[in-house]
């Protein structure tokens, strides 16, 4: 009978303040989807991050008659020269760091270069002399890259070594800028849902606020008078929050696996396992969050 009593307050709560309800649903549910989004971005950058990492090479650019006379005073690096830098990958020192490597002359590089900017009308102002000879390494650990940087930069011959992964970090910069804003903007929205929640349970209280008094003339605890307001916030959050849960899961099916994966293949994405993940820590933040806000708020109401 207890429990039919509160379920009924409810009921008359979330009718009264149906628009109020409307409006809780609403932002908790836009809020909690920049908290899924932001965290399915984070859970995006890691798995680009070792899907791109594994795969790294570190380049060994070999001078050409083009190079700076800085780094290449020598000219064009001799076969003597690039024998001598495969010579420095086999050795004792280095082989244990590396997987494997390739050498890339002028034509295969003129060649890949040819296939990377067709139809550019910088691939007709570009001949093979312009092009590095180099020599391609993948590191068993690529974050060891700098072991081969410092053996192989200033050897004869050599322009630069580069470690791929140097660019990567300024993408993977960007990619975090993105998620921290999502992040600030998640939080906003999650402060203006709380905000909100915390009104509606006054404005609910204060509607009913003649039968909040009989109930305290007839003995009613506080906490028998506080559980029906705490239930409607709690009730309109987890709507919301099924719902950001619901948008997360389509932002990853259609958008992320029926379009993303399938015009960007280089690359790995998050997927519906991931969505599932994230959609229990929504569920739960909107519930915590809704039940603090109107336990807070009822609280001071009825001690006013």
């Amino acid at each position: 009978m207890r429990f039919a009593l509160i379920w009924s307050e409810v009921a008359s709560g979330l009718r009264r303040n149906a628009s109020m309800v409307v409006s809780v649903i609403l932002v908790t549910f836009i809020s909690l989807t920049f908290v899924g989004a932001a965290v399915l971005l984070q859970m995006q950058i890691g798995q680009m991050k070792s899907y791109w990492y594994d795969r790294a090479q570190v380049a060994i650019y070999m001078c050409t008659d083009f190079s700076s006379p800085d780094a290449c005073p020598g000219g064009e690096a001799t076969q003597e020269q690039i024998d001598g830098v495969k010579a420095e990958l086999d050795s004792s020192t280095l082989s244990p760091f590396i997987d494997e490597y390739f050498f890339e002359d002028r034509d295969a590089a003129f060649a890949n270069f040819q296939d990377q900017f067709k139809g550019n009308p910088v691939a007709e102002s570009v001949t093979p002399d312009y092009l590095n000879q180099t020599y391609w390494v993948n590191l068993v650990d690529p974050s060891q890259s700098d072991v081969l940087i410092e053996s192989l930069t200033g050897i004869a011959g050599v322009e630069g070594v580069t470690d791929q992964r140097s660019y990567l970090d300024q993408i993977f910069s960007v990619l975090n800028a993105a998620s921290y804003t999502a992040i600030g903007i998640a939080a906003l929205m999650l402060v203006a849902a709380v905000l909100l929640i915390a009104t509606t349970i006054r404005l609910s209280a204060f509607s009913r606020r003649r039968e909040l008094g009989i109930m305290r003339l007839v003995g009613a605890s506080n906490r028998f008078i506080q559980t029906p307001f705490i239930l409607e916030g709690v009730f309109a959050a987890l709507i919301g929050s099924i719902l950001a849960g619901g948008a997360v899961v389509a932002i990853v099916h259609f958008f992320v696996q029926n379009y993303l994966a399938k015009n960007l293949q280089f690359t790995s994405f998050v997927g519906i396992d991931d969505a599932l993940v994230v959609v229990p820590i929504l569920l739960v933040v909107g519930v915590v969050l809704a039940a603090l806000s109107a336990n807070f708020a009822i609280t001071r109401y009825l001690k006013v």
